[in-house]
């Protein structure tokens, strides 16, 4: 069952193709998100592929997980989605997506949107490894913070 948990967006002063190899590189998104710290690709993946897997090393305060990831969209400039579980038992946590639009002024709205598919019984353990109570409200207040370092990555990179 997947809820939608989080989403906001942003306008940024990019082309639609930059934002896009930006957003599905996850080592590079890493580095403009507040949970996710690293991530390395798996299988001998170097790059986005559909089907690719990648593993997040996440952190909260003095708390540390790692979770696996596939990709299960890649639409070249418009869209990046992966699903998110638990490594070694195989647990459904969630889904995240980045969608791009363009916005007819040679800018783009970035969208970042994340649904939960944790089964309910697996809650608690995920409430205790990560520290999180309310995960709407913390995944939401993070997708604000990486779209904006995202909008000032891309924007500088666009101006050079």
């Amino acid at each position: 069952m997947n809820r939608l948990f989080a989403a906001k967006s942003i306008t940024v002063d990019a082309p639609a193709d930059e934002l896009f190899e930006l957003v599905s590189d996850p080592v590079t998104m890493a580095g403009f998100a507040e949970e996710a710290m690293a991530a390395r690709w798996l299988d001998g993946a170097t790059r986005a592929a559909l089907g690719a897997r990648f593993v997040g090393f996440n952190r909260n305060g003095w708390r540390r997980w790692q979770t696996h990831c596939r990709i299960i969209a890649l639409e070249q400039g418009r869209r990046f989605a992966y699903d998110v579980s638990v490594p070694v038992l195989k647990v459904p946590i969630s889904r995240w997506q980045y969608k791009i639009e363009p916005a007819g002024d040679g800018t783009c709205i970035v969208t970042e949107s994340n649904w939960a598919r944790v089964p309910v019984w697996f809650i608690p353990f995920a409430m205790l490894v990560t520290g999180v109570i309310n995960r709407p409200g913390h995944n939401a207040a993070n997708i604000a913070t990486t779209l904006e370092r995202l909008k000032a990555h891309a924007e500088s990179r666009a101006a050079r």
